[in-house]
C-alpha cells in the first residue's frame, strides 16, 4: 500500500496532539481514516510508529519521530508546491520570463514592467532578448512565458497577440539634406549608405523594402545593435531604416539625429505578444499582455511612431480580450 499525502497530515495531528481522538476533532474525520493511516505507514515503513498509552493518548516512538522529521519535509514541499500553483491564477507575487526582440530590451520592456508592477506589486521577471529565430526557439522549448516582438519573418506558434503597428521610417543625421524634409522615398534613401540593423529576417524585411524603386543601398555598415545603428548615423556614416522609436523616458535618440517618415505606403510591421498558453494563459501572462497593450495606448502614435500622417490612422489594436 502507499501512503497518501492528505494521511501524511493526519499522522502530523496525531503527533502535533499525542491523541488520535484530537487528531480527528481537528480535521473533521472519523476515527477509522486516522487509524488507517497509522496503519500504512507502519506497514510501510515496517516498524511502530506510534506507542499506544491505555487512557493517554498516544506517543511518538524513536522510529517515529524519525518518521515525523521526514514527514514534515515532505509536507512542506507540497505547500510550497501549492503555492506555487496560485502563482497561475494571481498576475503578482509570481515569477514571468519574457523574451523580446534586441532592441526591445532597452526601448519598451523595462517601462512596461515598471508599470505591471506598479499594478500589480512585485514580481520577479527574467528577460531574454534575441532576434527572431532565437525567439521562436526560446517560446517552442518553454524558456519563456511569452514574446514580444514583430510580425516580420515566419510565424510564431501558439497565441499571438497584436498590440499595436510600427511603421518604417528613416534615421539621418542632421546634417544631410533629409533631415529637412518632411517625408523622404526609398529611392532617395538609397543614395545613402545604409547602416544596416542586421539581425536574421529583420534584415531581409529592410533590405526587400528597396526592391520597391528596384535599387538597393551600398551598405555602409552591418551590425547586430540597435544602439550602434545610432551612433553609426550620428557620426554621418549613412542613413538607417527603423521602426521603433524612442520614447523620451527611455534612451532619446541624441541631438544629431532626425527622423523622418517614408513616403511610400509600404506594409507596417505589427507588435504583437506571443505565448504558448492560448485561451488558458496564466494571469501574470495575461496581465502583462493588458499592461503591454495599454502603454501603448497610453504613449500613442505620435510618440511611438514616424510616419506620414496619410498613413498615422489604426496604429493601435482594440484593447485584448484576455
Amino acid at each position: 500500500m502507499r501512503l497518501t499525502y492528505r494521511q501524511v497530515e493526519y499522522l502530523r495531528e496525531v503527533a502535533r496532539h499525542d491523541s488520535i481522538a484530537a487528531a480527528c476533532k481537528v480535521l473533521a474525520i472519523s476515527q477509522s481514516s486516522v487509524l488507517a493511516a497509522i496503519d500504512v505507514a507502519e506497514d510501510v515503513t515496517g516498524t511502530q510508529l506510534f506507542a499506544r498509552r491505555k487512557g493517554h493518548g498516544v506517543i511518538l516512538t524513536p522510529a517515529g519521530r524519525n518518521f515525523l522529521i521526514s514527514a514534515h519535509r515532505f509536507l512542506a514541499s507540497g505547500e510550497e508546491f501549492s503555492r506555487s500553483l496560485e502563482q497561475f491564477s494571481q498576475a503578482s507575487g509570481s515569477s514571468l520570463r519574457i523574451g523580446c526582440f534586441v532592441p526591445f530590451g532597452a526601448l519598451l520592456i523595462p517601462q512596461v514592467i515598471r508599470r505591471f508592477i506598479d499594478l500589480h506589486g512585485d514580481t520577479e521577471f527574467t528577460l531574454l532578448e534575441g532576434d527572431q529565430t532565437e525567439l521562436r526557439t526560446w517560446l517552442a522549448t518553454g524558456e519563456v512565458d511569452l514574446v514580444v516582438t514583430y510580425d516580420i519573418g515566419q510565424e510564431f506558434g501558439g497565441g499571438t497577440t497584436p498590440i499595436c503597428k510600427f511603421p518604417t521610417h528613416a534615421l539621418v543625421n542632421r546634417n544631410n539634406p533629409i533631415a529637412a524634409m518632411d517625408v523622404v522615398s526609398l529611392e532617395t534613401l538609397a543614395e545613402n549608405p545604409l547602416i544596416l540593423l542586421d539581425l536574421p529576417e529583420t534584415r531581409v524585411y529592410l533590405l526587400a523594402l528597396f526592391d520597391l524603386v528596384a535599387r538597393r543601398p551600398k551598405i555602409g555598415l552591418r551590425t547586430r545593435s540597435y544602439e550602434t545603428v545610432r551612433s553609426a548615423v550620428s557620426n554621418g556614416l549613412g542613413v538607417s531604416v527603423l521602426n521603433i522609436r524612442p520614447t523620451l523616458d527611455t534612451s532619446p535618440d541624441g541631438p544629431n539625429l532626425k527622423r523622418v517618415p517614408i513616403s511610400e505606403d509600404i506594409r507596417q510591421p505589427t507588435l504583437f505578444a506571443a505565448d504558448p498558453y492560448g485561451d488558458q494563459k496564466p494571469a501574470s501572462v495575461a496581465a502583462f499582455i493588458k499592461v503591454l497593450h495599454q502603454y501603448m495606448v497610453d504613449l500613442g502614435p505620435e510618440r511611438f511612431a514616424v510616419v506620414d500622417p496619410r498613413y498615422a490612422h489604426d496604429l493601435t489594436y482594440p484593447a485584448p480580450d484576455l
